[in-house]
């Protein structure tokens, strides 16, 4: 069965910096769709964020591109399987040079929390139960 794909794509100001921050929150690099425009940071099976410079990002958009320290451009909501993934994934990110994001939520049957990574964007981890998901 064929699985869909998502691919975020994002601009970033220093791109080896921003590479060096995604493999220490655990995620890897595909060299093969990686050069020293992009990165193709490989999350799971079928989440991969690509990491654009801003003159390669430019490309691909007649936009102007959004300083996501200063506006909201997208939120990128990742799953994670436990409450305690949420918090380690977090931590990992904020010891890596990310900064907090809003409030932690926690609903009893959903738990989050979110990041700005090193370029602003924000990141949202979240833990729900599955028997609320259920039903």
């Amino acid at each position: 069965m064929y699985q869909q794909m998502i691919f975020v794509n994002l601009p970033v100001n220093d791109l080896d910096a921003s590479k060096k921050f995604f493999t220490a929150l655990g995620y890897t690099i595909n060299p093969q769709f990686s050069d020293e425009k992009a990165a193709s940071v490989v999350i799971s099976d079928t989440i991969v964020a690509m990491l654009l410079t801003k003159p390669f990002y430019a490309t691909f958009t007649e936009k102007e591109i959004a300083d996501a320290t200063k506006t909201s451009e997208v939120l990128v909501a990742l799953s994670a399987e436990s409450r305690e993934k949420v918090d380690e994934l977090v931590d990992k990110a904020l010891a890596s040079g990310a900064t907090p994001s809003g409030h932690t939520q926690d609903l009893g049957f959903m738990y989050g929390r979110a990041f700005d990574d090193l370029d602003g964007h924000t990141w949202e981890v979240i833990w729900m139960d599955p028997a609320a998901v259920q039903g």
